[in-house]
């Protein structure tokens, strides 16, 4: 008996789409973005945009628990992620077991724009501004209203399926 290096149950290359292949090539920040609620979920397609104000976007599930409490509050944060962090990341992206819900343990901040995991130095704070259908996500747009900046720490990022560090 062998064991497959891969993952037998996975979709052939050839039957995959190209434009989710191609997306998975390029690498991407994790975050986690909650709401009053509260209500969080793993989100790596997050793009800060700098001017006066700063902006974020991001896509979302618009089916999400996430983007309900997002679009009732009208507001959000977001927290970088850590190597640190991946449990965290699992547990918000669905792929981790939460008994007792999402915030259980771990200890969380409370903010107005909705819980940073406690101990977590660099988040912002977002005011929503739009929300429309782009493929099968929801962009959504904010306008950055406060940040909180720790010292500089290496990221955890989604790149081809897994979790890498930057050193």
């Amino acid at each position: 008996m062998t064991i497959s290096p891969s993952d037998p149950f996975a979709t052939p290359d050839h039957l995959r789409s190209p434009v989710r292949r191609l997306r998975g090539r390029l690498p991407s920040a994790v975050t986690l973005w909650t709401a009053p609620g509260p209500a969080g979920l793993t989100v790596s397609s997050t793009l800060v945009v700098d001017g006066d104000p700063g902006h974020v976007l991001g896509v979302l599930d618009e089916e999400s628990d996430l983007w309900l409490a997002i679009e009732a509050a009208g507001r959000f944060s977001v927290a970088l992620l850590t190597s640190e962090d991946r449990q965290l990341a699992d547990r918000f992206a669905g792929l981790m077991p939460a008994p007792g819900g999402l915030f259980a343990g771990g200890g969380w901040r409370e903010t107005g724009y909705g819980p940073v995991p406690a101990g977590r130095a660099t988040w912002a704070g977002c005011r929503l501004d739009a929300a429309r259908t782009v493929g099968w996500g929801l962009l959504v747009e904010a306008t950055i209203e406060t940040v909180e900046l720790g010292d500089a720490e290496p990221p955890l990022v989604h790149y081809r399926g897994r979790y890498r560090e930057l050193a």
